[in-house]
């Protein structure tokens, strides 16, 4: 049996139910054909794909794990946690997730009062023709709006000028707390994962706290290869891993063909002495 941190795992993903361009169903099969050989679908504060998705892989012949993101707020920070191989139907997490989805669509009403004040109109109602559920509305499908009407010429450009913070169309949002998040997802009897750490503007000091709290709330796991992060990342984090004696993940971060850097399955491995979390998941895997 070939090392178990060689498998073509991709954990971290977003369809049309989030913020993602294409369906459960497509999803599952670009990773497949990509060779992905370990999948999770984990759309942001919503498990409505999971059946869909699960169902899509075991026809494609792929083994599939459920998945989510939960949006939290830590030291002012907006942070993501991942959550895998939890049950799906449990009532506890679905009422957390809807509570998280809430203040979603009063948030994306207020942003585009902050983008017509910068001479965008009609953001809010450009925004919805991306999505689906007016829950789930995210900077992602503004930041779509804004490259249709020609103000950015893509979403890159898009979160340079705008949606971020400083710029016109930024509006913080409290999300779920790190204890509830992680909860949530164990109770759930799935294993919580910090998602793509590299990306959050923590000092030193607030970082060891993250990690320390989330350890302490029962998360088991960081994603240490995603699509954000840079080679010198997956060796930072690989160490991070490894000091708080965590399990580690790797997921692309895929939400469209058109927007992503990194396809599904085209990541790097992990490193040999890593223990990878589908280890401790291996009775979850559908």
């Amino acid at each position: 049996m070939p090392p178990q941190n060689i498998l073509n795992a991709d954990l971290h993903c977003h369809s049309v139910v989030s913020d993602g361009t294409l369906t459960p169903e497509m999803l599952a099969e670009r990773a497949k054909t990509n060779g992905v050989e370990l999948w999770a679908l984990t759309d942001h504060d919503e498990m409505g794909g999971q059946h869909r998705a699960a169902a899509a892989a075991k026809a494609q012949g792929l083994p599939y794990l459920t998945g989510t993101e939960i949006s939290v707020t830590f030291a002012n920070e907006t942070v993501h946690i991942v959550g895998l191989g939890f049950d799906p139907d449990d009532a506890e997490m679905q009422q957390g997730l809807r509570n998280t989805r809430s203040g979603r669509e009063q948030r994306a009403m207020q942003m585009a009062e902050s983008l017509a004040k910068a001479g965008i109109q009609g953001s809010f109602e450009g925004a919805l023709k991306f999505v689906g559920n007016p829950e789930l509305i995210s900077r992602t499908h503004f930041a779509r709006f804004l490259v249709e009407s020609g103000v950015c010429r893509d979403t890159s450009e898009v979160f340079r000028k705008y949606l971020t913070e400083g710029k016109p169309g930024y509006v913080p949002h409290r999300w779920a707390a790190l204890r509830d998040a992680v909860t949530w997802i164990t109770n759930a009897h799935g294993i919580a994962v910090i998602a793509h750490p590299g990306r959050y503007k923590f000092t030193a000091n607030e970082e060891y706290a993250l990690f320390t709290e989330f350890k302490a709330h029962g998360g088991q796991a960081v994603e240490v290869v995603t699509g954000s992060h840079t080679k010198q990342e997956f060796v930072k984090y690989a160490e991070t891993a490894k000091e708080f004696g965590l399990a580690a993940s790797r997921g692309s971060d895929f939400h469209s063909p058109d927007e992503s850097h990194t396809d599904l399955g085209a990541l790097s491995f992990l490193m040999g002495d890593l223990t990878p979390v589908w280890e401790l998941l291996a009775g979850r895997i559908q």
